[in-house]
């Protein structure tokens, strides 16, 4: 083989372990919250009952889909607001969340709650909850189902129980903000993704279209209750937490929750490298 063939050998082969290499570090490493086969991850804590205990079987999994229903109730729905509680913290991600409401709304709940869900943010560890506290101390991304009588009703909202955000350049003491979705009408799916980068910038879209944004995200407001007061320091900023889902009297159904951490280790040098993220973490390296 002659000189400038073995040059151009090497080359290629140089350029080729490059653009392997590029590709591990570009490659979305997501990790899906949902097993389709259990809630062993997960921490059910309902109003009224510790951390732990998933009253009248809120919270199941139905045909691989994490589903909840009130079907076992007992009574009214008595304003038994639940949330189930993914076993990680978090605080530089992205979350996907796809859903749908299914059913009609558990008797004796509020008429705000009708067809009411969403995904808790930064959300306080569920055993720091008195059995009593309504909704954790968190941001929520909001989802709403269109009722069928043609009026708007966004999903991928912002609410704020326990904290204050930023919007528009504002300080905002308003509890829940729309965002500009469209109405989603009866038991279709719908994909909500939120790019959550501590608390400095939160980011919602719904299938795939950016519906709002907001920043500075800080403990505060009054839109919580039954809670410890050491776990709410007002003006601190809310920067990490754990990702819950809602049961708010609506019965709904989860086909997939999946995150991609941007936390980890940012030096080229490590096994572990990868160039999306966007918070470092120096002990997570390996070499």
């Amino acid at each position: 083989m002659g000189a400038t063939r073995v040059k151009s050998a090497i080359a290629t082969a140089v350029l080729t372990m490059l653009a392997a290499c590029h590709a591990q570090y570009d490659t979305e490493e997501w990790i899906e919250l949902l097993n389709g086969t259990n809630l062993d991850d997960w921490t059910v804590k309902i109003r009224g009952y510790p951390a732990g205990e998933n009253y009248a079987n809120t919270f199941r999994i139905e045909e691989g889909l994490v589903t909840v229903r009130y079907d076992q109730y007992e009574g009214d729905y008595n304003d038994r607001f639940g949330h189930i509680f993914y076993r990680d913290a978090f605080s530089h991600y992205r979350i996907l969340v796809e859903y749908r409401f299914i059913g009609e709304q558990a008797p004796g709940a509020p008429g705000w709650a009708i067809r009411n869900s969403g995904v808790m943010l930064h959300a306080q560890d569920p055993h720091t909850m008195p059995p009593e506290q309504d909704f954790p101390i968190s941001i929520e991304a909001q989802f709403l189902g269109g009722l069928g009588d043609g009026k708007l009703r966004p999903t991928a909202n912002m609410c704020s129980p326990g904290s204050h955000i930023e919007y528009q350049g504002k300080f905002e003491e308003t509890h829940c903000i729309n965002s500009a979705s469209a109405t989603f009408d009866g038991e279709q799916w719908v994909t909500v993704e939120v790019l959550v980068l501590g608390s400095d910038k939160v980011v919602h879209y719904v299938n795939g279209e950016e519906v709002m944004t907001y920043a500075n995200l800080t403990y505060g407001g009054v839109e919580v209750s039954g809670h410890r007061p050491e776990m709410k320091p007002d003006g601190e900023p809310l920067s990490s937490g754990y990702i819950s889902l809602q049961s708010e009297s609506a019965p709904i159904q989860f086909r997939r929750v999946a995150v991609l951490n941007l936390k980890g280790c940012m030096n080229p040098d490590a096994e572990n490298y990868k160039s999306y993220f966007v918070e470092p973490d120096p002990e997570a390296c390996t070499f």
